[in-house]
């Protein structure tokens, strides 16, 4: 049976990395202990803003053997974004995770492929494709997989890679081999922190969700707050500024994703493109996007509130 359980790794490890996922952890389902009084505490001090489903499933959040009946195994991968080319300097900027197809279709296909090779190559395996659209507290299982360390922006890091890359799960029924979690290189570094437009890291590793420019550009559905104003640092949707002055991002290479890449527009555009964007050419050039989540309106409510 031990001798099955390595081979089973071995052989999802193997999937993993043959369908363009940069790195492959594996972890036991289990309730997080260490995670729960933190998320708790994150809550009760409304550090998510208007976020309010970051409040429901609490329990499923924290153990995922809630969330699937009689699973073994969280799968943790992790899919590099880092673009081979950015935005100009004269341009309102996006997030570089935004730039081309909206990661949850691109990943959950390959999820999907990952489990159908588990099922296919080992037999009757039960099990989940999650990509953050449902309660798994995706940083938390990527540490614990030994895929990285928490930063003290509350991203996860890697020696190797730097933080630009989506994390995902694939939740089963299956024991496997475990992997123990990294130690934390961030030493006395605070890069991110000082960085931070708008002080949204209020102390190393804790972050209020609700002061960061991603939440006001992309959660936040009414008017942006006048006393953030002058603070957004040109970011109309998102924000990397944590991540671009991160010491571990200078081993970022570029993604090998096809359905990464953005539109030719997205680079060309310059601030005075972008202030006079139509409906039309917004849905032409973020057809697939993340960026779809703000809407045409929100998209222009931010613009205006950067150019005031």
């Amino acid at each position: 049976m031990i001798e099955n359980r390595a081979k089973y790794t071995a052989l999802i490890k193997a999937e993993a990395k043959r369908l363009g996922f940069m790195s492959c952890g594996i972890s036991k389902a289990g309730f997080l202990e260490e995670e729960a009084p933190r998320l708790e505490q994150w809550l009760a001090n409304n550090m998510h803003g208007e976020m309010q489903y970051m409040e429901n499933h609490f329990d499923k959040r924290l153990d995922p053997t809630k969330l699937v009946e009689g699973s073994k195994s969280v799968i943790s991968l992790l899919l590099n974004y880092y673009p081979s080319e950015i935005q100009k300097a004269d341009s309102y900027k996006i997030s570089k995770y935004a730039y081309g197809t909206d990661y949850h279709f691109v990943i959950k296909d390959k999820l999907k492929e990952l489990l159908h090779y588990i099922q296919a190559e080992i037999g009757e395996v039960g099990g989940r494709a999650f990509v953050d659209s449902a309660p798994v507290l995706d940083k938390a299982w990527a540490v614990k997989s030994g895929l990285g360390w928490m930063g003290k922006h509350s991203n996860v890091l890697s020696k190797k890679t730097g933080s630009f890359y989506f994390i995902a799960e694939l939740i089963i029924d299956l024991d496997l081999e475990y992997d123990t979690p990294v130690t934390d290189h961030c030493g006395n570094c605070t890069a991110c922190i000082d960085a931070c437009p708008t002080q949204a890291i209020v102390e190393p590793y804790k972050v209020d969700g609700s002061k960061c420019i991603s939440y006001f550009t992309i959660e936040l559905k009414e008017a942006i707050p006048t006393s953030v104003k002058g603070s957004f640092d040109d970011w109309m949707f998102g924000c990397d500024v944590c991540q671009d002055v991160c010491p571990w991002n200078r081993f970022s290479t570029s993604h090998k994703e096809p359905l990464f890449n953005p539109h030719p527009k997205l680079l060309e555009y310059t601030k005075k493109d972008w202030e006079e964007i139509t409906q039309e050419v917004f849905s032409e050039v973020f057809k697939k996007s993340a960026v779809k989540r703000t809407k045409y309106t929100g998209l222009l409510r931010n613009i205006q509130f950067l150019k005031e």
